[in-house]
């Protein structure tokens, strides 16, 4: 590390604390003088009866200072009484003449008193003398002074922000300066893009910025122009924040980081401020990049109603912000890029193309993805051998890179737990049920009445998720309880791009599943059933209300993706009901079809029930022992098994004469379908999936 990047261990406090230790001991200094403080008054009295004082004198009426005659050295000697032997001790160290130390009373009493005593034993030759401390009155006078001014320093620091990066916001004159982290000069994250897995496409364009700042003049002898912005969305955990870390590590060039967070403060113009003062310092040091992380902040769409809506100091720093991006003056070799989860609150004005021109959307990562990632995050752990990080990806959908990271450490405690020499496959498992199911609670009362109840509610999740075609497929089944849940079902959800109306209702009956088991085991129910009644009364909300699959209601959408009409309803009260009436009867329409399935296959949902009762926890394999294999696992395996033998005969007879371009162009229509479908249902998803969580 260079000697600029270093902290200087000098600081404006060391001043203040070695002027004060410096006033304090030439205080002291002053104030001492070579004499031998004596505490009884009648030390002093009985010398003066021994004619053996001289010199006496009376300061400030409050303490007096004599000498010794020889007279009075030779009875110090000779008596051990009152301050005697202290002073014979004094005057043994002082070398010299003994005369000529000079002793003190440190209190006379009444002064009065004082005198009268000494002329009543015939000593008149004493003197009454006034001596002045200039330093310590001055220091008693100054000193509040002092203290309150330091006080005051103290405090205002404080306020303003208690000394920001940057050179900026740590005293109350430098407010208004910019408190963005900067790395350059050698200084870096060491974060490299190789720390980044996954992420293929977002990695693509973040390289290419910052190949232009070090490779310019590739893409402008084409005319092209560097990107002016960059946008990074995507779910929390997703990894926005690496690769802003990751250009910070490669670009090599001045990089400057804040949060959004960091505009806002309490007094009125100081974001606005900050602003101006950023995109100075990064126009001085071009080329350069400005991180600005959760810009949501401060980049909320600005609304009419100020006093309700929003905040005059939020949107002043938002104009400003709007201005230095892309206004009339120019921000030549100035990157800016900016990372959030909530792109749908964003100022249109913000997004718009010649300020943010890239938006580059971070989404939670596939299976290839996932797999990537856990290679990043297993390096540091002792592993057993063999471990399989296919089988780990295939167990984790939905885990952004966030959770896979949590999911490596907490394997790895698990295992330290259990004094492990290796992380295995099972701590990994046990982390996967810590992290989606909370910790175990083994020790919770449960009543037998309580502990059967469960048992058959969870069995029937998953007796209706093995009958039906697109439920979910079933991993493990527990009745132990789990963070906030008496019971829980994992399941292995498929990775699909669009969902059907027949897969949501599956997996809504299969959720009803539950309680539908309560009702034919005991004729009654219970309050079990809260999350599963949630999940599908917001899925078919959904279907009716957002996604158009409802007959009655039509293809009509009320769905709002910028949050506007958080307050009003797009449609009539008779639209409402009709909207409640649809609802309610999906709801009831598979909760019927659920009774059903499961009063056919009565006698096996008893058996699953027991045997979970009796081990507390089962799996697949079990599923497979009382209901046989899935119809529908099997017709796939045939469908697939049929794809690669009709594959196999097409490549047999092939002429051996076809050419490659042939063949390539076969797969590049291939793969343009492919992606026209994807495309068809991308949108449809994202909500989709977010709904059915």
């Amino acid at each position: 590390m260079s000697k600029e990047n270093k902290k200087s261990p000098f600081s404006i406090y060391w001043i203040y604390g070695a002027l004060g230790i410096a006033l304090i001991s030439f205080n002291i200094f002053m104030n001492t003088t070579p004499s031998s403080t004596i505490k009884y008054k009648e030390t002093l009295m009985e010398l003066v009866d021994n004619k053996g004082v001289k010199n006496v004198k009376i300061i400030n009426q409050s303490k007096a200072e004599f000498q010794l005659k020889n007279q009075g050295v030779a009875y110090v000697n000779q008596t051990n009484k009152l301050d005697f032997p202290k002073m014979k001790k004094m005057l043994k160290a002082r070398k010299g003449k003994p005369t000529e130390v000079t002793f003190e009373l440190e209190n006379i009493g009444s002064p009065t008193n004082f005198e009268k005593a000494l002329d009543d034993r015939g000593y008149h030759d004493y003197q009454n003398a006034t001596e002045v401390n200039y330093l310590g009155d001055i220091l008693g006078y100054l000193l509040p002074f002092v203290i309150i001014i330091i006080i005051w320093m103290f405090v205002m620091r404080r306020m303003s922000g208690g000394g920001g990066a940057g050179g900026g916001g740590g005293q109350i004159f430098n407010i208004g300066k910019s408190r963005a982290q900067v790395y350059e000069k050698g200084k870096s994250t060491n974060v490299t893009f190789k720390d980044v897995a996954g992420l293929v496409g977002a990695k693509e364009e973040i390289v290419e910025i910052v190949e232009f700042l070090k490779n310019p003049k590739k893409y402008t002898e084409l005319g092209a122009k560097i990107p002016k912005g960059a946008l990074l969305v995507g779910p929390p955990g997703t990894g926005k924040t690496l690769l802003a870390k990751a250009v910070a590590g490669e670009a090599k060039v001045p990089f400057f980081s804040l949060s959004g967070s960091d505009f806002v403060e309490m007094f009125v113009g100081v974001g606005a401020s900050r602003v101006r003062d950023l995109f100075r310092q990064a126009k001085e040091k071009a080329p350069s990049i400005i991180f600005i992380d959760e810009i949501d902040a401060i980049g909320r769409a600005r609304g009419k109603n100020n006093g309700f809506n929003s905040n005059d100091e939020r949107e002043n720093t938002l104009n400003q912000l709007l201005t230095e991006m892309d206004g009339f003056g120019t921000n030549s070799g100035v990157i800016i890029l900016a990372a959030t989860n909530r792109a749908d609150v964003l100022d249109a004005a913000l997004m718009r193309a010649g300020r943010f021109d890239r938006q580059i959307y971070v989404d939670m990562p596939d299976l290839n993805e996932r797999k990537e990632i856990f290679q990043v995050h297993l390096k540091p752990l002792k592993l057993v051998e063999g471990l399989d990080i296919d089988f780990l990806a295939k167990q984790t959908p939905g885990f952004s890179g966030a959770d896979i990271a949590n999911l490596c450490n907490e394997a790895a405690l698990i295992a330290a737990r259990h004094n492990k020499k290796h992380v295995e496959k099972q701590d990994f498992l046990d982390a996967v049920d810590r992290i989606v199911g909370g910790l175990e609670k083994k020790n919770k009362i449960i009543t037998k009445v309580e502990k059967k109840a469960i048992a058959f509610h969870e069995a029937g999740h998953a007796t209706i998720s093995w009958m039906l075609q697109y439920a979910h497929p079933l991993v493990k089944v527990t009745i132990v309880p789990r963070g906030q849940s008496l019971g829980a079902a994992w399941y292995l959800p498929e990775e699909r791009s669009i969902t059907t109306t027949e897969q949501i209702l599956d997996q809504m009956c299969s959720a009803l599943g539950g309680r539908a088991a309560e009702q034919l085991t005991f004729g009654k129910i219970s309050t079990g059933a809260l999350s599963d009644l949630e999940k599908v009364t917001k899925q078919a909300y959904a279907m009716v209300s957002i996604y158009g699959l409802n007959e009655r209601v039509g293809n009509i959408s009320y769905y709002d993706s910028q949050g506007r009409d958080s307050f009003t309803k797009p449609y009539s009260e008779d639209t409402a009901r009709i909207i409640d009436e649809e609802v309610s009867k999906l709801v009831e329409g598979q909760y019927q079809r659920a009774l059903q399935v499961l009063t056919e296959n009565q006698d096996k949902l008893n058996a699953l029930a027991e045997q979970l009762l009796t081990t507390e926890v089962i799996f697949k394999e079990d599923l497979e022992r009382i209901f046989g294999n899935r119809q529908w696992e099997s017709d796939e395996l045939v469908e697939q098994t049929e794809v690669q033998s009709g594959e196999q005969n097409e490549n047999q007879n092939e002429s051996a004469d076809q050419s490659e371009n042939e063949k390539d162009s076969g797969v590049q229509s291939e793969n343009l379908n492919e992606s026209e479908n994807q495309s068809e249902g991308g949108d449809q998803n994202e909500s989709g999936e977010t709904e059915a969580k």
